[in-house]
């Protein structure tokens, strides 16, 4: 039998040990636990698992657990941003920000990873390790040093985007008391719009078939462009959509099926995965 789990605005915030205690997981576990099928996703359930346990219990703890065991990849220096709001929305509301959760998870990873990716992962060491690598190689050690320096700073800078987010959360639950629902269905939209628009971006799927009748030739896939531009992405991705809400269908077994399926129809040249 369900237990009810009711959390108000009056719930006392998690303190600074708390905070610590998440950053600290998240350090640990958001690139040891990577994988192919989730990604990331096992990372931020070990990072939440003990205020999951704390909020939650019986049937609510276990959906929860599942929906925190769902595809998540944003950089690791960002995430704890969207780690701190989860808690706060979580601490406050309880299971009735389920919805809200996932949303906030689905719309904030993508532009977080952009963000991450481009100031952590490019900026940062091309800037601070090209100087460091010239100076080094003019016999130099202050280069080594500013290198070790820098990456230091980002190590002690990462610990506040937690606190960061979960202030932000706080402030979103205080200014929107009341308006969960409105919250909730805006960050579903956000979440769909951020995949919808990756569909293009990351589904390559194109249709090589070339009709040609004396000297006019129709190339398939500029009739499909002049339907609507990467419709065959969206078709493909609508078709895995539905394949996962089919009983026993697994992400593995999607997985595999799409790529037998590629093989297949490239060896037959009917579609370019």
């Amino acid at each position: 039998m369900r237990r009810v789990n009711m959390k108000t605005s009056e719930n006392k915030s998690l303190t600074k040990h708390d905070l610590f205690r998440a950053n600290w997981r998240w350090l640990w576990a958001s690139q040891l636990s990577w994988n192919y099928e989730k990604m990331m996703a096992p990372g931020y359930f070990y990072t939440v698992l003990p205020f999951l346990q704390r909020f939650y219990h019986d049937d609510e703890l276990v959906e929860m657990m599942r929906m925190h065991d769902q595809f998540f990849n944003t950089n690791a220096f960002t995430g704890p941003f969207i780690i701190g709001m989860d808690l706060a929305i979580e601490n406050h509301q309880g299971y009735a920000a389920k919805d809200t959760v996932a949303g906030l998870k689905t719309g904030l990873m993508g532009p977080l990873a952009s963000v991450g990716d481009t100031i952590f992962g490019v900026i940062i060491p091309t800037v601070f390790g090209s100087i460091g690598a010239y100076m080094g190689l003019k016999g130099s050690p202050i280069g080594a040093l500013m290198w070790i320096a820098v990456n230091l700073l980002i190590f002690f800078l990462r610990f506040s985007l937690l606190p960061l987010g979960y202030y932000q959360g706080e402030k979103l639950i205080d200014s929107a008391e009341g308006k969960l629902n409105l919250i909730t269905q805006s960050a579903i939209l956000l979440g769909l719009t951020v995949v919808g628009a990756l569909i293009p971006t990351v589904v390559t799927v194109n249709v090589p078939l070339v009709f040609q009748t004396g000297k006019v030739t129709l190339k398939l896939q500029s009739v499909l462009n002049e339907i609507m531009p990467s419709l065959v992405p969206v078709l493909l991705v609508a078709f895995v959509y539905w394949l996962l809400g089919k009983k026993k269908v697994t992400s593995t077994k999607v997985i595999l099926f799409v790529l037998v399926l590629g093989i297949v129809l490239s060896y037959f040249n009917i579609l370019g995965v």
